[in-house]
């Protein structure tokens, strides 16, 4: 689960901003919560802002971290400091998340200088309401490096202070991702080290990052056929008119004349990783699959028990009036298809973060949509984190009051994230009506032509 998120110096946002999931004083809806002892977590928030104020920066910001702990520091970003200040240039960015993973807290960040495209800190710490424990912390701006009292047997410490030795200068890599690479089998005898592994694969498999226009994403609920009828179901209660589906073989044409071959190699590629890691980690290729989508068409690649990529696609039946394949869906059909996977995640963990939710869907469908999901949620511990221009959703009706963040550009032009929260508004309080009416800041300035 994501407990918070702090971004300092990349693209719009200058200052250090800084997101929370951790419920607010809001007692309504605590359905909604995912609830403990020691913290209660939401488990939606809704980011709204004018075009350009910087939401999908913060989506950005939370993408480009992945990114860096999955592949290390990616080409052209050199240039994705807040440039509304020169100094920024030669000042570091700064991106550090508070995370729960096996009912553990954990804080782990680092800083980049993105001019010179190197790592400058980094720092994992065992987190509680009372005191923190530090696993690891580096700095190589000060040439400070240390290991923390965390591990407790001494042979492990001997071990990780091996690998610590031979990366704690390196400003290319980070040593979270350094304790990753064709390490299984050490995690297999060492059980203290696996806190590496588990804050890794947080990012790799929890942390689900969603664009308007990104191509494929990992194997949807969706195409599951052992839950075809309430799928179904579900997709029937949105009003799309579809009355059945079923997943066919895609033909090798339609394939060659929708996807380009850079990316069917991307995604062929991607399936080849994951299945050897499943054969490094018993795990069955049958799990393994990406769902790619173009601008009309999905296609589902999925491995087989012997290890072969097959590609299947969709088709769907309106009643009498015959069978539709998915290029013949509208839009907002389509966009319904994409983000059904939510409503079902048996993914526990899993954090979804969509940027523009309401893309092609009427506002009406984006509404019941997220009730849709609100309802589903049950005792699951999954998130979904959005942006959106859709005011609908503004309502005590639907949404609790720390459910609801803006992002505004200041008058210097850098992206300020703040809550509704700190605007202690009522209950009865008409929230949509206000924010088009600017009490919150966070919509667009017009100015006459």
């Amino acid at each position: 689960m994501l407990i918070k998120v702090k971004i300092e110096n990349f693209m719009s946002i200058g200052s250090l901003q800084e997101f929370s999931m951790l419920a607010g004083k809001a007692r309504g809806k605590r359905e909604h919560l995912l609830t403990s002892k020691k913290l209660n977590i939401l488990r939606f928030s809704a980011l709204y802002g004018a075009n350009a104020s910087g939401k999908s920066n913060f989506i950005n910001a939370i993408d480009f971290s992945q990114k860096v702990i999955l592949e290390g520091l990616p080409k052209g970003f050199t240039q994705k400091y807040n440039r509304a200040n020169k100094d920024n240039k030669n000042k570091t960015s700064h991106f550090e998340f508070e995370i729960k993973v096996d009912n553990k807290f954990y804080n782990y960040g680092f800083e980049t200088l993105l001019n010179e495209n190197s790592i400058t800190k980094e720092w994992l710490y065992e987190i509680n309401q009372d005191s923190s424990y530090l696993i690891f912390n580096r700095d190589l701006t000060k040439n400070e490096y240390s290991i923390g009292k965390y591990f407790k047997d001494d042979n492990i410490l001997k071990r990780v202070n091996i690998y610590f030795d031979d990366t704690k200068t390196d400003e290319s890599a980070l040593f979270l991702s350094v304790m990753n690479r064709d390490k299984s089998e050490l995690y297999k005898t060492k059980s203290e080290l696996i806190v590496f592994k588990n804050i890794f694969n947080w990012f790799k498999f929890d942390l689900d990052i969603n664009y308007p226009d990104k191509p494929f994403s990992n194997y949807s609920y969706f195409m599951t056929k052992a839950n075809s009828e309430e799928i179904f179901n579900t997709i029937n209660k949105f009003g799309t008119g579809i009355t059945n589906f079923k997943i066919i073989d895609a033909k090798r044409e339609d394939i060659a004349n929708s996807v380009p071959d850079e990316l069917l190699k991307d995604v062929r590629d991607n399936i080849e990783k994951e299945i050897i890691r499943a054969k490094k980690e018993s795990i069955p290729p049958t799990e393994i699959g990406l769902l790619l989508r173009g601008d009309k068409e999905f296609f589902i690649f999925e491995v087989n028990e012997n290890y072969n990529i097959l590609t299947k696609t969709i088709e769907f039946e309106h009643g009498s009036h015959g069978t539709f394949n998915i290029c013949e869906e509208s839009d907002g059909t389509r966009r319904i298809l994409e983000l059904i996977e939510i409503l079902f995640s048996e993914n526990n963990n899993r954090i979804y973060i969509i940027d523009e939710i309401d893309r092609s869907l009427h506002p009406l469908l984006t509404y019941k949509f997220i009730e849709s999901y609100l309802n589903s949620l049950g005792k699951k511990n999954i998130q979904l984190i959005v942006t959106t221009h859709e005011s609908r959703l503004l309502n005590f009706d639907l949404l609790r009051r720390d459910e609801i963040w803006f992002v505004n550009k200041s008058a210097n032009n850098e992206s300020e994230l703040y809550s509704l929260e700190q605007f202690n508004e009522r209950f009865d309080k008409k929230v949509d009506k206000s924010y088009l009416l600017g009490r919150y800041n966070a919509i667009p300035n017009f100015n006459e032509v």
